[in-house]
């Protein structure tokens, strides 16, 4: 067979470059596609001109990548005999299980094992309903993909516990075995409610138009609501022109701005005020004499201080919130305040806080080294034994940044990898689950399927069972208002704040510090000029980045390390203290981790965050 495969090759124009290795796999291949030596060229001439190869010789070193054709070839072709069969992305294995039949065991498709590696993969078999109503997801023990070698799952990285425990008839602390590969079958959930916060940002819509007016606009805008907030709260003055040289004590409000292209430093530090204030001029700010600040670019800030000289503002205070009564109504007019603050009032009195249950995950769901999205498979089985009444999934969920999809490696196009993958999971699990339960999808600017902007409009899908929200986006579930946005703006704002701490022996909680700066900008995306990488389009930005309220929970998926923080909000005046709102901000990290498994969250939430049970789990 080998000698025909040769003269196959040759016939059609093509030379072997290490011959006796490229006729030893390519008659194993012959062998387990059960291919004629003819069919066998043919495939590979399709594989020459898809990958647009430039010389007609065939390379021991493209056997992998036709290895994967030739798997896709014969994953459609059974897929056309049998439809009810789920298509698998590049060197997958499917297996078809069926709990009904006791006389049909698993059958997996054959695979041929290359030189680098064996995969097997651990199956989420679809979350089908069998005609027992028993989900059908036994898992094989044998993993030979790193995620699937992996030790420590489920481990709880950390945990805030303010619920009490739940026991048992018999007084005994209630445990499941997370080995257990047969999940059982769970109770009815109870029903939550959702509702998106429309921000006019509709699937779609037309992006890439914004103006140098735009991006003027809307940092004005932001000046300007800060500074009428600020003078709202009677705590502060009218703000006047800092660029004006005086003797006296003054008061201004304005954006951080670094002199240059590099990062904040002592000397570099300029505060740009309003056209209606300082005609938006910039003027050095210096703040030697503050104990204590941490500023960004972008950021707006309220400062007192003095400018003897006209060309350097010194501040003697910082103001970078607002108090958080006047932020949400500074905008409301006072009719429509009054009966906003009725309304919200009456809901508090005829309602008790009810539990929501929820599991938060963000992306990328799938492995370096992969895309079987083992990963999100274990999740799915996790949130089906749990029963949350709430999965929030986070982009990205087909990654720009993975290997396979930065080479191009992939047969099958970016929509068709998550239609197929990602929806199809989602989807079968949401059947199983039953009606009550809730998903919620963000995307991500890393999502290759989706628009490159941000603010990014929601995925458009069809399904009713999954919601679909903006990035950033606002819903409530059962009243508890949640925030979420996928742009790392924690890593962004670590790279460029600059800061001064007391020394008054404090702990300095930095993560904690760089969240907060969300939530006093009133902004998910405070920082000015975006990062690279980020495409702002500032034409969509105005209204959807702004934080009209403070959220109970603020999701901010990051790179940096995990963490659940229960943040204090706004400025406050005196005798407000007790009545400060909290809002509990959280980074779930990512669900996968190069080749190994990342971490999610677990939370169980009663109407405040000192009523709440949070965890950090690693998958």
């Amino acid at each position: 067979m080998e000698e025909e495969i040769k003269a196959e090759f040759l016939k059609s124009g093509f030379t072997l470059d290490e011959e006796q290795e490229i006729l030893k796999k390519c008659h194993t291949f012959c062998q387990d596609y059960r291919l004629e030596p003819s069919d066998l060229v043919s495939s590979w001439e399709i594989y020459y001109l898809n990958r647009q190869l430039d010389e007609s010789v065939v390379k021991d070193a493209e056997m992998d990548g036709f290895l994967g054709h030739l798997q896709n070839e014969q994953l459609g072709a059974s897929a056309k005999k049998d439809p009810g069969l789920h298509m698998y992305s590049f060197k997958d294995v499917v297996m078809v299980l069926d709990a009904e039949d006791e006389d049909t065991k698993d059958v997996i498709l054959g695979t041929p094992i290359d030189k680098y590696e064996k995969l097997q993969l651990d199956i989420y078999d679809s979350a089908r309903k069998t005609n027992g109503n028993i989900y059908s997801s036994e898992r094989k023990s044998k993993l030979v993909t790193p995620f699937g070698k992996r030790s420590n799952k489920f481990v709880v990285k950390f945990n805030i516990d303010n619920l009490p425990t739940i026991e048992t008839a018999n007084g005994i602390e209630e445990h499941y075995d997370l080995e257990d590969g047969i999940i059982k079958r769970v109770q009815p959930l109870k029903s939550s409610s959702l509702v998106v916060h429309q921000s006019g940002l509709e699937p779609g819509c037309r992006f890439m138009y914004d103006r140098i007016e735009d991006r003027f606009n809307a940092i004005e805008n932001r000046i300007r609501k800060h500074a009428a907030a600020l003078v709202a709260s009677s705590l502060y003055e009218e703000p006047m022109d800092p660029s004006v040289a005086s003797q006296r004590s003054m008061f201004a409000v304005g954006m951080i701005c670094c002199d240059g292209e590099g990062h904040l430093n002592d000397k570099s530090i300029l505060l740009q005020s309003s056209v209606e204030h300082s005609r938006g001029q910039r003027v050095r700010l210096e703040l030697n004499k503050l104990s204590h600040f941490s500023v960004f670019p972008g950021q707006i800030v309220g400062i007192k201080g003095h400018n003897p000289s006209g060309h350097c503002l010194i501040a003697s205070e910082l103001v970078d919130s607002v108090p958080l009564s006047i932020a949400a109504d500074a905008d409301l007019p006072p009719t429509k305040k009054q009966a906003l603050d009725e309304e919200i009032q009456a809901t508090h009195l005829s309602s008790t806080p009810t539990e929501t249950t929820m599991i938060i995950a963000a992306g990328p769901f799938t492995t370096t080294d992969n895309l079987l999205f083992e990963p999100l498979s274990e999740l799915l089985a996790y949130a089906t034994r749990n029963s949350p009444q709430l999965l929030i999934l986070l982009g990205p969920f087909i990654d720009s940044e993975h290997p396979q999809i930065k080479k191009g490696t992939v047969d099958l196009s970016f929509d068709d990898i998550f239609q197929s993958e990602v929806l199809r999971m989602v989807q079968d699990y949401l059947e199983y689950m039953g009606p009550n339960a809730q998903l919620v999808m963000v995307p991500s600017i890393r999502d290759a399927n989706h628009d490159f902007v941000f603010p990014q409009p929601a995925f458009d899908l069809d399904s009713l069972n999954i919601t679909s929200l903006n990035n950033p986006g606002i819903f409530e579930a059962d009243q508890v208002m949640i925030g979420c946005c996928t742009v790392d703006i924690l890593k962004h704002l670590s790279g460029e704040e600059m800061s001064r701490h007391s020394m008054d022996g404090q702990p300095n909680d930095r993560l904690s510090r760089l969240a907060s700066h969300i939530l006093s900008q009133q902004s998910f995306y405070p920082l000015y000029p975006p990062a690279e990488g980020v495409p702002m389009d500032f034409s969509l930005a105005s209204e959807v980045l702004h934080i009209s309220s403070v959220p109970d929970l603020l999701i901010l998926p990051s790179d940096i390390k995990y963490f659940v923080k229960v943040l204090p909000v706004g400025g406050t005046t005196e005798g407000e203290e007790e009545q400060m709102k909290r809002c509990v901000c959280i980074n779930p990290g990512r669900l996968a981790k190069g080749e190994g498994g990342g971490t999610f969250v677990e939370l169980k939430y009663q109407g405040s965050s000192d009523k709440m049970n949070a965890s950090i789990i690693s998958i």
